[in-house]
């Protein structure tokens, strides 16, 4: 019953606004989203970290848009987009490819999302699933479709692998003209060398914008909703020592909990 509650509640606030709901009401049905019984406890601590209302409110989030998430993982951003979205947009979520060089954590992660999507019918019956793995498998929504592609905390990986800009131009290809790109990052302090990025997981603004601009964007916003000027970035495991991962066990856990997660970009784009 109180899911029903929940899902009529913010169908009737969504469709009131249709696609032109003001800022403050679009900031009420993202956080009568958050506030929903569908989101489990371990996620909600971490709004305090990822401030989901301010940054999908910056990157332009409207109930009638196609968006496009890149590698959703085990949803933690799906529990807000895939509701608010339900009933007058469209929400693509861009899992791993799992091929050969899918990792144990990549198959794990989908297999745990297909069942989060299954279970709750009334949340996520709508959710298009696809395949994303650069510079592979890139078409996450048909081309110049999409209103809005996101993106959380994902550029160091393909970095890594050499295959960022291979997703710079999928998600470009993507969008419609007009159309955003939203990327939060962790970020490398300005001047760390590419090999030092990727060996910590942090990468530079500079290096992110370059990226983007390569592919064709434009830049047209930055935020410090997701700053954080406690984490100084020079951890024995990198960003991976800090929550949620705490890659060093209970060695120095509570210090690294009082840091919280990590220092993190931002980033808004347009294209032309």
């Amino acid at each position: 019953m109180r899911r029903t509650l929940f899902t009529l509640i913010l169908g009737l606030a969504l469709t009131a606004g249709c696609a032109a709901l003001p800022d403050g009401e679009m900031g009420a049905a993202i956080e009568k989203t958050m506030s929903g019984a569908h989101r489990s406890e371990a996620n909600r601590a971490r709004d305090v970290y990822r401030h989901p209302r301010e940054t999908l409110q910056f990157f332009g989030l409207k109930p009638d848009m196609k968006v496009v998430e890149i590698w959703p993982g085990v949803g933690w951003y799906s529990e807000i987009l895939a509701p608010v979205l339900r009933e007058r947009g469209e929400y693509y979520a861009a899992q791993f490819y799992l091929d050969e060089t899918a990792t144990p954590n990549m198959v794990a992660g989908s297999r745990s999302y297909e069942k989060m999507l299954a279970g709750r019918p009334a949340f996520y019956d709508r959710v298009r699933l696809t395949s994303f793995m650069p510079p592979r498998y890139l078409e996450i929504a048909p081309p110049g479709s999409a209103d809005l592609v996101l993106t959380f905390r994902n550029v160091h990986n393909w970095a890594a692998a050499g295959s960022d800009e291979a997703a710079f131009r999928a998600f470009y290809d993507a969008l419609k003209p007009g159309g955003t790109l939203g990327v939060v990052e962790h970020r490398a302090a300005p001047g760390t060398s590419r090999e030092q990025m990727i060996r910590i997981g942090y990468l530079t603004e500079t290096y992110v914008i370059a990226l983007a601009e390569k592919a064709g964007f434009r830049l047209a916003g930055r935020s410090e909703i997701n700053a954080n000027p406690r984490d100084t970035k020079n951890y024995p495991e990198g960003v991976w020592t800090l929550p949620p991962t705490y890659r060093l066990g209970d060695q120095d856990r509570a210090k690294y909990a009082a840091i919280g997660e990590s220092d993190r970009m931002t980033l808004k784009f347009l294209k032309p």
